[in-house]
């Protein structure tokens, strides 16, 4: 990537491509939570709610990816972009028990939560651990 490419590409933009482990779904509808947290019984799955115009939540976004390993679990990592999508927010909070947050992590596994975190608690090493 050129030094004009720097300077005229959003910052995000710039850490997807300098970031290559996580492979994020974006989470963009009540239907797709409904259908990942009943797929929950057959792989795990982690929902990063992220407010775009946080500086806090693009930190933790930022070490989330970046302690990031990967060590082949059966894991499905999700990015709900908050400013986009608060009606999923929302319907997590209502139906997961969840109270919002944002930045946070919530994980599912067997359609339960069990775990969730936010802001400097949000760890990446925490998670993959429930997964071994």
């Amino acid at each position: 990537m050129g030094i004009m490419d720097k300077l005229f590409k959003p910052q995000r933009d710039i850490a997807k491509d300098e970031i290559k482990g996580i492979k994020w779904e974006s989470l963009e509808s009540v239907d797709q939570l409904h259908n990942l947290v009943k797929n929950s019984k057959l792989t795990t799955k982690v929902i990063f709610k992220h407010s775009t115009r946080c500086g806090i939540s693009r930190m933790a976004l930022n070490n989330f990816e970046r302690n990031y390993e990967e060590l082949n679990q059966n894991v499905t990592y999700y990015l709900l972009d908050l400013l986009n999508n608060r009606d999923v927010s929302n319907a997590i909070a209502e139906e997961l028990k969840v109270a919002h947050q944002s930045p946070q992590v919530i994980v599912l596994k067997d359609g339960l939560v069990i775990h969730t975190e936010s802001h400097h608690g949000i760890d990446i090493k925490k998670i993959q651990q429930l997964n071994k």
